[in-house]
């Protein structure tokens, strides 16, 4: 009888020594910035843009498929890759927007710390310090495997929102209508809202931080068919979560007419409708996220500026062993915080034109991913398929069209009134 089940049991184990890049990858998509995202779509459209998470799923698995199989066939990480691949100055020119970009995403995150914390009568000034200590201690002292498992515990929590979805009494008819044949507008807010949720669930940092995952936890080829669950489990989680959150939003404060800037405001605003309990549960959800994000964000940025240039990176590294990681990394944590702490600040702003920031830059990484991944240089057998190619290069060419039409879309209304 054991004999029967150990190649299942054998199969079982390796996946489970395996899991945890794709998960954590797209569970750590969920940060404050996309809760925000995805509430405020929820509040402004109710659930007219559900429909986005199928096209995002999709390009969502093909990407990271492809960071990962890069990983696991070359050995290298993303920011490596391209600086062997389009020279040092292209990898300045894009790794100088990036770090602006993950800045404002890192001062997003503990902008939900402080606002998720501020529901249950914490200040920021008490709760942002406190988080950036613990979270810069959690990665200066800890270790890969370490880490990774608290993440893993993260990414359970993040399911919260189906709870605070479900309390909402959602019409799912309605959910289904709108999925099924979508109302599409041509608006500035209803484009760029598009362009958010995309750049939100398929932000730039993640590639870099998926193929350094998968290279820091020492997997190889032999493993793909592990990580390619892997990988698949975590799209999944993500628009899951994202789903949810629509859902939440959209049965209550659409159909109330609230008007909501950010996700602590859906956590209050959705007291009266669903239940203290549910807002509590949002907010919740929304201090996991922002916490694990506020790891994973700064960590990403450090660990692949170091790897372009050649500096010494990793968790598994001591301060003494990686300086420039480490200082990079709390260079990071620091100018996100003192933004947060600055009386009056523009966060909302911050969040929502840093998720479209990342929309804008998102196919310039993922053209530099096509031409690497299809080469056979780099890749040898393993180059992309025919069926990766069309929906990247389709990912890519949507991307840019909707950045046109929202780059022009002001200056027509202008010239037409």
């Amino acid at each position: 009888m054991i004999k029967k089940f150990r190649p299942w049991i054998g199969s079982t184990i390796i996946f489970l020594s395996v899991l945890g890049p794709g998960i954590i990858t797209g569970s750590v998509d969920n940060d404050a910035g996309g809760i925000t995202t995805y509430s405020v779509a929820g509040a402004k459209y109710g659930y007219h843009l559900l429909w986005t998470l199928i096209p995002a799923f999709i390009a969502l698995f093909v990407v990271q498929e492809m960071n990962a199989r890069m990983g696991v066939v070359t050995g290298k990480g993303l920011a490596d890759l391209i600086r062997e691949s389009f020279g040092v100055k292209i990898t300045a020119l894009i790794f100088i927007a990036l770090i602006i970009a993950d800045i404002g995403n890192t001062a997003t995150e503990f902008a939900g710390i402080a606002g998720s914390l501020q529901i249950f009568g914490i200040s920021k000034y008490i709760s942002v310090p406190i988080c950036a200590v613990l979270v810069w201690i959690m990665v200066a002292k800890g270790n890969y495997k370490t880490s990774e498992r608290i993440f893993l515990i993260f990414s359970v929590f993040l399911l919260s929102y189906v709870v605070s979805a479900i309390m909402a009494k959602p019409d799912w008819k309605e959910i289904g209508t709108a999925v099924v044949r979508p109302n599409l507008h041509s608006d500035f807010g209803y484009i760029s809202m598009v362009i958010g949720i995309i750049g939100t669930t398929i932000a730039p940092w993640m590639q870099f931080y998926m193929q350094s995952a998968v290279i820091e936890k020492g997997l190889r080829i032999k493993h793909y068919k592990f990580i390619l669950i892997d990988v698949l489990l975590g799209c999944i989680m993500t628009v899951t979560v994202a789903f949810f959150i629509i859902v939440a939003c959209g049965a209550t404060l659409n159909k109330n007419g609230i008007v909501i800037n950010e996700a602590k405001d859906a956590a209050i605003a959705l007291r009266p409708f669903a239940g203290a309990f549910a807002g509590q549960i949002f907010a919740f959800g929304l201090f996991i996220a922002s916490v694990f994000s506020a790891i994973i964000l700064p960590l990403a940025t450090a660990f692949y500026i170091c790897e372009a240039f050649g500096f010494e990176a990793g968790i598994d590294k001591r301060v003494r062993e990686a300086p420039a990681f480490y200082a990079l990394f709390t260079a990071i944590i620091f100018f996100s915080v003192v933004i947060i702490l600055i009386p009056n600040a523009p966060l909302i702003a911050i969040t929502i034109w840093t998720q479209v920031l990342n929309g804008i830059l998102l196919p310039v990484v993922l053209i530099c991913m096509m031409l690497m991944v299809n080469n056979k240089k780099i890749m040898g057998q393993y180059v992309n398929s025919t069926a990766g190619n069309i929906v990247g290069w389709a990912t890519i060419s949507i991307l840019i069209a909707l950045t046109f039409v929202l780059m022009i879309e002001p200056l027509i209304t202008q010239f037409i009134h």
